[in-house]
């Protein structure tokens, strides 16, 4: 019998981002969860399930690109850091805000939310990609920022 076993095919590939579209934000540089809310207010606000996007920013706190992570129910969704930072790792972004929405309306946190944000702000400590906040769009401009509210370091 022979040690030698059979060769192996490896697949040489390439990655490549692919812009969808744009949209004119009116605020450059996010300062503030105000600022990012208006952001994700535009994309989540009356959507009727749970979405989860990430925005990706440069070292300057401007963004660069937006990347819907997760479509879920009515009142859940599933996200994974490897899925949040995917489009951050390609877009060489120095940071990144998270969003999703409560169709409830309800922007109020519930104890998966903090933790999965516990969880991304690690993975992206461990790959210098800090998670600068996340922050949860409910109905008639209701928000809340979990990095205000003590669930993120400051």
């Amino acid at each position: 019998m022979s040690n030698k076993s059979a060769a192996k095919r490896i697949q040489i590939v390439s990655l490549k981002m692919v812009r969808e579209s744009t949209i004119l934000y009116e605020v450059r540089k996010i300062s503030s969860p105000k600022d990012a809310a208006g952001l994700g207010q535009r994309f989540l606000e009356e959507a009727d399930r749970e979405q989860v996007i990430v925005c990706c920013l440069d070292n300057k706190n401007v963004p660069i690109n937006l990347n819907v992570v997760s479509m879920g129910t009515l009142n859940t969704s599933l996200i994974h850091p490897r899925e949040v930072f995917k489009t951050a790792i390609m877009s060489n972004a120095a940071s990144i805000v998270l969003f999703h929405n409560h169709p409830s309306g309800d922007p109020e946190p519930s104890q998966e939310d903090i933790s999965i944000t516990k969880r991304i702000a690690d993975a992206g400590t461990l790959m210098g990609i800090e998670l600068l906040d996340h922050i949860i769009i409910g109905l008639e401009g209701r928000y809340l920022s979990l990095k205000e509210h003590g669930h993120l370091k400051k």
